[in-house]
């Protein structure tokens, strides 16, 4: 499967995003899709994962209350809208696919990247 991220872009704090990941090669729906990022200097980590049905959400606590994933079998793409945004957000996001649920949290568990976009929030 191939996943394009797009979306990024310079913003404010308190400023709102939405990024999206475009699939294809591979039906969306029958994935858990997740959103990671990386922050310069850092390791990467899981920022938000959504079921195949989309009926189950997960979230790190970091965004949680701020962000929310949402997918669209139909297109094939999955979002990420970034309300409330904080400079600490600011990172290379990457949207991921796995075939099942398990360890959705866990970088290694994915076997489909993007290529990331990059988020720059300034205070």
């Amino acid at each position: 499967v191939q996943l394009q991220a797009s979306g990024g872009g310079l913003v404010q704090a308190g400023d709102s995003l939405r990024l999206s990941c475009a699939a294809s090669g591979r039906i969306v729906s029958s994935t858990t899709m997740g959103w990671f990022r990386q922050a310069p200097g850092k390791e990467r980590e899981f920022v938000a994962a959504i079921w195949p049905g989309g009926g189950m959400a997960y979230y790190s606590d970091s965004v949680k209350g701020r962000f929310t994933i949402s997918r669209d079998n139909a297109k094939n793409t999955v979002d990420l809208q970034m309300n409330s945004l904080k400079p600490e957000d600011t990172a290379v996001y990457y949207c991921a696919a796995k075939e099942n649920t398990y360890y959705y949290w866990t970088i290694s568990a994915y076997d489909s990247w993007g290529q990331g976009t990059l988020v720059t929030v300034s205070s």
